[in-house]
């Protein structure tokens, strides 16, 4: 991958010249996905991310897009070491942690939180809305019980934007806005620095999901948080990112900043996902031309040689079918894989 891809001083927040919080070279992760041949002695592998690269810088929300399997979750995943990688590299403030041991996981993941898609699943029904929040303090040593920890819990609660009294009550007692509050307050709760925020909006209604987004903006101002914002409404990947990355069948296809993304698309699977994104005017929505592209997504248990959009794609070339397109600089900040 070109080096300019995540290094260029276009995609920086801050000072021009940060280096990136986090680093990911290379990328490939794959999933045992069963046996087949004679007596099952072949291994087959779901190939659920392929050699992807990017870079995340202090301070900056890089927003994940693409549809339902493409690897989104599993390459957030994978940078805070809960599936391995099978290929390249990962890095933390210029610090290799792709293979670090437990001893050495354990503090770093003080600093790399996670806020789950479901907020219903993601919180023990049978624990109070205090101990939820304190067990990442008491896990990790900063609190010795629930009497001390009870200062950093009842601020941490307030900050989200709930009641007083929420940390004696149970899961079951809290609409699905307030649970992702309460998973937002229990990330937050050991001080990290990265974030990887996995569809936090996607289970919430219309109405909720802007006071959430709205909640982590304010967040990452006071604290000075970095996120890797995984998503499938475009409109609200917009809202809060800075850069957005488009990815297709376990690949980055496309890579720029949000202006340059949703005013010009480049990539022809970036270009079908914006003309899916319904526009609020019905006059402009009437007159917009949707784009869609017949076939089937490649089998991520044998993907095919070359690009992974060649089975839709209607300028597919012969280049496309034998030789993955690498990401290169079309504009500036602007990347691309495609070889039209």
């Amino acid at each position: 991958m070109d080096s300019k891809l995540a290094l260029s001083k276009h995609d920086s927040v801050g000072a021009p010249t940060s280096e990136p919080l986090v680093k990911v070279e290379g990328l490939t992760v794959h999933f045992e996905g069963g046996r087949a041949g004679f007596w099952g002695r072949k291994r087959l592998f779901v190939h659920a991310v392929e050699n992807v690269s990017f870079y995340i810088f202090p301070g900056e929300t890089l927003g994940l897009v693409g549809e339902s399997g493409s690897g989104k979750s599993t390459i957030g995943r994978a940078i805070l070491r809960r599936v391995p990688a099978a290929a390249g590299r990962i890095f933390y403030k210029s610090r290799e942690i792709t293979h670090i041991g437990t001893a050495n996981l354990r503090p770093l993941r003080r600093n790399m939180q996670l806020v789950f898609q479901d907020p219903y699943a993601s919180l023990n029904p049978r624990m109070r809305i205090f101990d939820i929040v304190a067990e990442p303090l008491i896990v990790h040593g900063l609190a010795r019980n629930n009497k001390e920890a009870q200062g950093r819990v009842c601020a941490l609660l307030q900050r989200v934007g709930l009641p007083p009294d929420a940390g004696h009550r149970y899961p079951h007692a809290f609409s699905g806005g307030q649970r992702q509050r309460i998973g937002i307050a229990r990330a937050l709760a050991l001080n990290p620095e990265f974030i990887v925020a996995d569809e936090p909006v996607s289970a919430l209604d219309v109405s909720i999901r802007a006071q959430i987004i709205n909640l982590m903006q304010d967040l990452q101002a006071e604290l000075g948080l970095t996120y890797l914002f995984i998503a499938h409404d475009l409109a609200v990947v917009r809202h809060i990112s800075r850069r957005i990355a488009i990815m297709y069948a376990g690949k980055i296809v496309e890579l720029a900043n949000r202006d340059s993304i949703y005013e010009n698309p480049l990539h022809p699977y970036t270009k079908a996902l914006l003309s899916a994104v319904p526009v609020p005017d019905p006059k402009v929505q009437r007159s917009r031309v949707r784009i869609a592209y017949a076939g089937e997504t490649p089998n991520p248990l044998n993907p095919p040689p070359g690009c992974r959009f060649q089975s839709r794609c209607p300028r597919a070339s012969d280049a496309c079918r034998t030789q993955d397109p690498p990401m290169k600089e079309r504009d500036t900040g602007h990347f691309v894989a495609c070889w039209q």
